[in-house]
């Protein structure tokens, strides 16, 4: 166990989209900033699905969640704050001189004037594909998430589901894998519809309501066929296949989260307009914050995240400016303006 006794202004507890522009928003506001992350790696829920293109970021042309990750990482580090990657916090208790003490599954103590919990759904783990033995398969070709396409170069690839991430794929996957199959237990899908009508109009081969009902294979080793059965009938057939996919969704843990005394409905904290919790010194933001406004997008994940740091800088300094000035007239960027100018036009 070991406690670290420096105070921080304020530790922002999560390190997806919105826990990242915390942390370089806190640094405009001269704050002692401290993130401290569950995973090994910084980026929230887009670490799932790297490949996936983004089109809403204002001012951003499409990228993909791995660039944009690399891209926040490098914003998140513009002040240097304190990153802790791979600590729970599994408990959040307000002292008696105002601090808060937040303890990790490790027994890591690290106190904080504020906190901002960016914390999403919480742990996220892929729901996997219930049909016993089918864990053998996941060091070859059983995949829960699409790290690159090239690999899938002209293989029959078999995608199961029926989100946004089952049809993305699927879209992604059509010029480059020799054929596509999709199948879905239901006859809808729940992904957005511009990217449903171009997987049905494409060389994909739509396939409901089916689901897969077993694994076949010759060695133990790789899966070589795949049986169907049908939702409705259960009348069955068998796919010969290269790779598959599962995107059956994630499954959501927020751990001792529940214990903490806050507000909070089904999957998010209830907020004010300011991203106050209903504790003292404790805000939130991104998908965990939830409020009459709320906008469930990246972009909104920054305004959450920039709202909630002024936030704790007034409860810190009552007498504090509301909000930091616009970085094009903030004296913090000067001298980095300048380097930047110096390295643009070497």
């Amino acid at each position: 166990m070991s406690e670290h006794s420096e105070i921080y202004d304020v530790t922002i507890i999560g390190g997806g989209p919105a826990g990242m522009y915390a942390a370089f928003y806190s640094g405009m506001r001269d704050m002692k900033t401290k993130l401290i992350d569950a995973n090994e790696e910084l980026g929230g829920k887009m670490l799932v699905y790297p490949e996936k293109i983004i089109w809403d970021v204002g001012g951003v042309t499409p990228i993909s969640c791995r660039n944009l990750i690399d891209r926040l990482k490098e914003q998140a580090a513009t002040f240097d704050p304190t990153i802790v990657q791979g600590e729970q916090v599994v408990e959040m208790k307000l002292q008696g001189d105002g601090i808060y003490r937040l303890t990790t599954a490790s027994g890591s103590v690290h106190l904080t004037k504020t906190v901002i919990l960016a914390i999403g759904y919480g742990i996220l783990r892929m729901a996997k594909l219930d049909i016993e033995g089918a864990d053998r398969y996941e060091i070859t070709n059983l995949h829960y998430t699409v790290q690159e396409l090239e690999p899938f170069r002209g293989q029959h690839v078999l995608i199961s589901g029926g989100g946004d991430s089952a049809v993305d794929w699927a879209n992604a996957l059509e010029p480059i894998a020799g054929k596509v199959t999709v199948v879905h237990r239901r006859d809808q899908f729940g992904g957005h519809e511009g990217s449903i009508l171009k997987m049905r109009r494409s060389s994909v081969d739509v396939r409901t309501p089916y689901m897969i009902s077993q694994l076949h294979s010759s060695d133990g080793e790789l899966i070589e066929e795949v049986t169907l059965a049908h939702s409705e009938s259960g009348t069955t057939e068998r796919l010969q296949v290269d790779a598959v996919i599962v995107s059956h969704g994630l499954k959501s843990d927020f751990g001792t989260v529940r214990d903490w005394n806050l507000e909070m409905g089904e999957w998010n904290a209830f907020v004010s307009p300011l991203l106050e919790t209903n504790l003292p010194g404790i805000f939130a933001a991104g998908d965990f914050a939830h409020h009459e406004s709320k906008l469930r997008l990246i972009a909104g994940a920054f305004t959450d995240a920039a709202l909630a740091v002024n936030s704790a800088k007034l409860y810190i300094d009552p007498s504090a400016d509301k909000v930091a000035y616009v970085s094009s007239h903030n004296d913090k960027f000067k001298e980095k303006n300048k380097a930047l100018g110096v390295k643009l036009n070497a």
